[in-house]
Formats: structure tokens, sequence, C-alpha cells
């Protein structure tokens, strides 16, 4: 059943006062600010400072005059302009530049009278640069200009705004009641402020620092949390902010406190931000939408068919139902949010559109029209955009459903070419499992002996239905998506994992990759050890459906990951130091047919495959992966690594690790490290670890062998000592402390069998010298002994031969 996009006319404007110059007014500038009031009665038109000529309308649906005021271009005017969602009569809080803010209510009759009227900013040489209002409070960002003293020299001037907020609150015939300023944030960069339902958006503008151009925040005044978020590094850090406990931040000393954030990155490119109840949207000049979540998280929606053709041309972008409406020059795109599908595509017969807010629920305006859908404005008139079903189209029966849904299963079950269709089930008598389920709905039989069997099932399907209530309701949104998203994984888990149910296992662990993590930690029952291992206690058949890879000469669809490389990109997100661990883990629970022992690649290329192209991964978690492969080859190319950034204790051990069944690769580690030791000498303070790394089955010639063949080129004769500067030689104490590790395999019994034996086997400590006889005291006579020499090497000493 194919849904249909349908435009319907709410309203021409006639039942607007001033309806003409509510037209003349929407075709004429594209760039006034719309604001709709909550019970759906008002309409305010605002050209904001900077427009050839500042101008503010008020209309009115149904009875009453419409407020029109205009000022000079040199006279200051509103900045901004929002109506508060009172519930008895509608109030409007106009602010200016200078910071002045007045709070106007609807009286009895058609006109407006001053409520209250207030300084947001506290000094004089201080401006109001960006002004939202969410939820019962305004918050404001103002720029504090240099006093007497001297101006501010960047950066310092680039940092020099405030983020402030006072609470706005219904107060009986004094109309309004303004709370006292908590600053937020202080020693920031410009900010432009956009407010959704329950959060606050602040985004960076051309003017903010180059630095933290890519940086935006998120504020929940009712979780009291503030998200500092990095589109473009996938970051993203909680801090507490809530300004009834006085909490404030420094934004230097913010980032300075949270890592990656500062990392140099290009400035956010985006065209249009929009406000919505599921984040904030952004359109870049691609024509990419991405969705920016309260949690921090960015992830992208679609992109559409016609980019933005620069900054002149105007977009707008909204919500419903599930679907994204973009509105781009006299273009309307419906994209499905969850798979970014282009839905359908409408050319309008303007270019210029406005997306509205639906009405308050319960409001008159709210009752007569149709709920759910989105509003467009424009000088044709107010519309309606939506999903309606064709008319005359018969929905199919309960017992049509379970058919049809049953037809899938088995089609995925079955090993037959041909395609299974509903009327083959319901003649068939081998699946009767469709047939009860359709009689039971119908109600031929008794569901008594069914509701016994699936009592657990129902009782957890009730209460995920009281839990879809209570976050429609909003009550603990975050809490309730956590376990919704838990109980969704723990359900899929129990599933084939094939096609649709895992492409829907990808799209929570992107919307909500913590909640999915744990549900994973139950479902595998993840603990880790005081060794920094991890211990699973699931059942095989658990580990069988998290190792599986595709099936034989399937392909996924792009973009979605089978579970193993799903649970590993996870973890490098989350926290990487755990993903090393959780492969080898794997590998010891993988069996024959798994993705660990099967013909497949072996789960270490698996998850590095996860990590990104080679030359592009992290050093660190790469090296970990290769070392705890047990893969020779792999490990073999970690030490290579490690060599060349001459970690040699790291190397070291991690052939020293190795266990009695790797012999040869142990072996091919110590020639390798062996060849840098003959080289140079940087592996000298390492020796003890190097003789304990020597294979003990190598005879000492060998090892000599091996010695001279790595052994640098002599240029010039050897000299007793080096040249200033240069590398030492390699000296006989360091090959001898080698060559006695090089022989404990056993000492020989018979006659030497090696020129070299003699040598390693002398014991330690020198032989006794000989007892030596008188001293005789030579004195200078004409008849003195002759001295003799003795041949050369064997020492100098002198004899009496008289």
């Amino acid at each position: 059943m194919k849904r249909v996009a349908t435009l319907r006319l709410l309203s021409d404007l006639s039942n607007f006062g001033g309806a003409a110059r509510l037209r003349e007014f929407l075709a004429a500038d594209p760039a006034i600010r719309v604001r709709y009031s909550p019970d759906g009665r008002h309409l305010l038109l605002l050209r904001p400072p900077g427009s050839p000529a500042p101008q503010l309308l008020l209309a009115v649906r149904g009875p009453g005059e419409e407020l029109e005021r205009a000022w000079p271009p040199d006279h200051p005017s509103p900045l901004d302009a929002f109506f508060l969602p009172w519930p008895v009569r509608p109030a409007l809080v106009l602010v200016w530049e200078s910071g002045l803010a007045e709070v106007w209510g609807a009286g009895v009759g058609p006109d407006w009278r001053l409520l209250q009227s207030t300084e947001l900013c506290t000094g004089g040489a201080s401006r109001v640069v960006a002004v939202a209002a969410p939820r019962g409070r305004l918050v404001w960002c103002e720029e504090r200009r240099a006093d007497a003293e001297g101006p501010l020299q960047p950066p310092s001037a680039a940092f020099s705004h405030y983020v402030s907020v006072r609470t706005l609150e219904p107060s009986g015939e004094a109309g309004t009641n303004l709370g006292r300023t908590h600053i937020l944030l202080h020693h920031c960069p410009s900010f432009r402020l956009l407010a959704s339902r329950k959060d606050l958006f602040l985004v960076p503008t051309a003017t903010t620092w180059p630095g933290v151009d890519h940086i935006l925040l998120i504020w929940s005044p009712g979780k009291g949390k503030l998200m500092v978020a990095a589109p473009s590094l996938r970051l993203s850090y909680s801090k507490s902010l809530n300004p009834g406990r006085g909490d404030t931040w420094d934004f230097r000393t913010l980032l300075r406190g949270l890592p990656g954030l500062l990392s140099p990155r290009p400035p956010l490119t985006v065209h249009t931000w929009a406000p919505t109840p599921h984040g904030l949207l952004l359109l870049d000049f691609r024509g990419t939408v991405s969705l920016v979540q309260s949690h921090g998280g960015t992830r992208t929606v679609g992109t559409l068919q016609e980019a933005p053709g620069g900054l002149a041309g105007s977009a707008a972008l909204g919500t419903f139902h599930g679907t994204l409406a973009c509105v781009l020059g006299s273009t309307l795109e419906l994209l499905d949010m969850g798979s970014g599908q282009l839905l359908e595509r409408k050319v309008l017969s303007t270019d210029r559109v406005h997306l509205l807010e639906p009405p308050a629920p319960g409001t008159e305006v709210e009752k007569m029209e149709t709920r759910g859908g989105l509003r467009l404005l424009s000088a044709l008139g107010l519309f309606q955009v939506g999903w309606e079903a064709p008319q005359g189209l018969e929905l199919p029966s309960a017992g049509d459903l379970v058919f049809e849904e049953a037809c899938e299963y088995y089609q995925r079950r079955s090993l037959r070419g041909a395609q299974l269709t509903p009327e083959e089930l319901r003649q068939s008598s081998i699946f009767r499992a469709p047939q009860a389920l359709a009689s039971i709905l119908q109600g031929h039989v008794s569901p008594s002996t069914l509701l016994t069997t699936l009592r657990a099932e129902l009782r957890d399907y009730r209460g995920l239905e009281q839990l879809k209530a209570q976050l429609v309701a909003g009550d603990d949104e975050e809490a309730g998506w956590t376990e919704l998203a838990e109980q969704e994984v723990a359900r899929l888990l129990r599933t084939e994992l094939m096609g649709d149910q895992l492409a829907q296992l990808n799209t929570i662990f992107q919307a909500l990759p913590t909640a999915a993590w744990g549900a994973i930690l139950r479902a595998l029952q993840l603990q880790p050890d005081g060794n920094g291992r991890l211990r699973s206690q699931a059942p095989p058949d658990v580990w069988k459906k998290v190792l599986g890879g595709t099936a034989v000469g399937k392909e996924l669809p792009n973009g979605v990951l089978p579970l193993f490389e799903l649970l590993c990109q996870c973890l490098c997100q989350l926290e990487p130091r755990w993903l090393p661990p959780f492969v080898e883990l794997a590998q010891q629970q993988g069996g024959p047919g798994w993705g660990a022992g099967g013909p497949g690649l072996p789960l270490y290329r698996r998850a590095l495959a996860v990590l990104g192209e080679e030359g592009t991964r992290p050093e660190a978690l790469e090296l970990e992966l290769l070392l705890g492969s047990g893969r020779p080859k792999a490990v073999l190319q970690a030490v290579e690594q490690l060599v060349q950034k001459e970690q040699w204790e790291r190397a070291l051990e991690a052939g020293l690790a190795l266990g009695p069944s790797s012999p040869l690769l142990r072996s091919e580690i110590f020639k390798l490290l062996l060849a840098e030791f003959a080289r140079h000498r940087r592996l000298d303070a390492h020796l003890r670890l190097l003789c304990r790394l020597c294979p003990p089955e190598l005879a000492p010639a060998e090892l000599l062998l091996l010695l001279r063949t790595h052994l640098p080129d002599e240029s010039k004769p050897p000299t007793p000592f080096p040249e200033p500067g240069a590398e030492p030689p390699l000296t006989v104490g360091l090959v001898r402390a080698l060559l006695e590790q090089a022989g404990t395999q056993g000492r020989p019994t018979g006659p030497v069998l090696s020129l070299y034996e003699d040598i390693l086997w002398d014991p330690v400590t020198p032989p006794p010298a000989p007892p030596r006889g008188p001293m005789t005291t030579l004195q200078a006579s004409d008849h003195a002994a002759p001295v003799a020499w003795a041949p050369s090497g064997q020492g100098l000493f002198v004899t009496d031969t008289g």
C-alpha cells in the first residue's frame, strides 16, 4: 500500500485581519521571520534590523485588528520576536539589539498592551546578537564590547560574548514575571540560538573564531545538561549546566578539558538550520541533510536531488510522522527519515514558502485542522502537507496480514526458488501455524491454549506498549528510548539476523549506540577480569550469530554491517581500548564456519577493516589487534612495526609472550631483532630480554654466523676506539651473553665440537694466580743485569739472569 502525499489548503488568508497586507509581506521578502502563536490565531511577520524597511505585522485569525509598526532604517528595531505559550491569553516578547526586552499581552479587546519592559544587558556597551525563547525562558547571546581602557584585540574580541538566561512566567494581572539573570557561558564566541521544544542549540556563525567554528552546543534545561558536539569529528561530551544550582562554564576552560575537540577541522558549512522535536536539522551546500540529536550524535538523514544554489537561495526544513520535508526554492521533497529514500517530489507555484510548527494540542484551531501534518505558509495561503491513503483502497483483514507475514517468513526459511504466495499457504496442509492464528483472530477457535503458550510474549508486548505511551507523553524520554533500544536489540538477537533484521539492528546502533551496546553486554554476559581481558558465559548459539558473516553469494546493502563488524564499530566509538580484548575473546569462541575458523576472513582482519584503510587506522589499536590475533603473519607484521618505531621492549615482550606452540614464529622474531642488535647499539639496554628470547636449540656457531651476516660493512680498518659521534661497535662481552644463552640446550661432555665451544664453557671466574717468589729490589749500578722482554701478546715481566 503506497502512501500519497497531499497538499491541502487550510486557509487562503482571507480569515486573517489585514489579509492584503499579509499577502504583500509574504510575497515581497523571503527573508522575513515568521512566528505562529501556540493557539493558531496569531501570525507575526518581522523584518529584522538590516532590512531596507524594518517592519512588524501581527495578523489575527477571526475577529480582531492587525497590528503593524514600521521603523526608519536608522532607528533601532526589534532583533526578534516570540510568542509565549501561555494558556490564558497570548503574549509576545520583543527583543532589541540594545538589550531592551518588552513583553506585550492581548487584552480583552483587540488592542495589545505593554506588560513589562526590562534591560537584558548590564553594561551600556553590550549588544544582543542572538535570542531564543525555549519553554518559559528567554536566552540571549550578548557581545560585551571594550570598556574605556582600550579596544579588545583578537582573539580576545572573538571570545567576548556571554550567553545568559531569564525565566518567563505568567503572573496574574501584572501579566508576567521575569526571573533573575543567570550566565550560562562566558568568554565564548558568537553563537546563533535555535530552540526546539526541549533543547536549545548554540550553533556557530560566520563570525565565530576559526578554531572553534566546527563545534556546537546543546543545552537541555529539563535534564540540566550541556552537550558539546563536533559533528565532523563524531565527538560529543556531556557536562552539567543547571542555572538553579548556579552552574556556569567558561567556554575556553570547557573546551580545554575535553580531548580531541580542538583538532584543526574546517568550519561547519551549513546553508540552513532547523530545530525539530527530533533534534537539529542542518542542510549543507551539497544537499545533504543531517540530524544532530540531543545526546550529541549526528546521523545523515538523506540527500536532496537538488542542492542549494548558494546563500541567497531560500530553504526550509521540517518533520512529521517520520518524514523529512524540505522546501528548496519552489520544490518540495519528502524523504523517509529512517532510510533516506525519496518518497515524493512536488513543484510548488511559489518559491517563498515558510514552514510553521503545528498549533498546540487541544486548541480550537488544532481541532478544526487535520492532525499530524506540517503547515506551509505562502502568499497563496496556509497549506498542510501529510499522508493519506488512496480513496477506495480496501485494507487487508487480520487473517490476510497473518498469511502475508508467514509467507515472508517461510520464504526465508525454505530452499525453494519459486516465490511462495499467501494462497499456497492457505491451501497447503504443511504450514498449520498461519491457519490456526488466522482462525483465532477471526474468532473461530478459543484462544486459551495459545494465550497460555504466549503469556510471556504478551507480557513483554504489553510492557512495550506502555513504554511507547510514556515516550509519546514525553515522560523520562532518555530512559525510555534506552529501554526501547535494549528490548529491540534483545528481540533481534533471537531472530535469524538476515536482511531487514540486520538493517534494523544497524539503525539502532547508529541512533542509540550506548543503549544497544548495553543490550549486547547482557546477551553475551561480558565481564572484564583483573588482567584486562574479557570473559563470556553466553551459549555458543549466541556467539554463532555474532561471528557469522554474510551468506555465500549474497551481498549486504550499502552501509549495512554484519553484527561482528557492527560491534567493533560501536566499540571504536564508545570505548576503543576494549576492542582488542573483545576480538581475542571472539577468536576463542569461534567455531568452524562461524567466521573465525571458516573459509572467510579471520576476525582480526574483519576488525581492522572497520578501522578504515591501511595507513589511516589508529596505530595503537592496529598493533593490539595484530598482536592479539595469534596469526604468525599478523604478529610478525606487528613486531616489524614496533621495530620501525624503535619500541624494542614491547617487540621483545611480544616474542616472549608466544607459547611453546609457536617456536618457529618466536625464532623469526628473534632473528629479526638480532639483525637490529648487530646493526646498532640501541638494543643493548634490553640485552637481558633478547637473551631470554634466544632459542635454546640455536648453536653458537649459527648465532655467530647470523651476527656476521648483519654486521655493518667496515670501510676503514678497525680502530680501538670509535670516532666522536660514530656508532660504537659490537663488543665481545655482549656477544658472550648471547652465546651463553644459545648453548643452554646442553653442555658438551665429549670432545670439543666447535671452534668456539671451548670459550663458551670456560668457567666464568678466572683461574687462580700462581704463587710468587720473593721480590728483589732493583738498584741502579754499573753492572745492572740485562732486561729480557717477553714475546708480544704474553705480557711484560722482569727476570734476573744472574
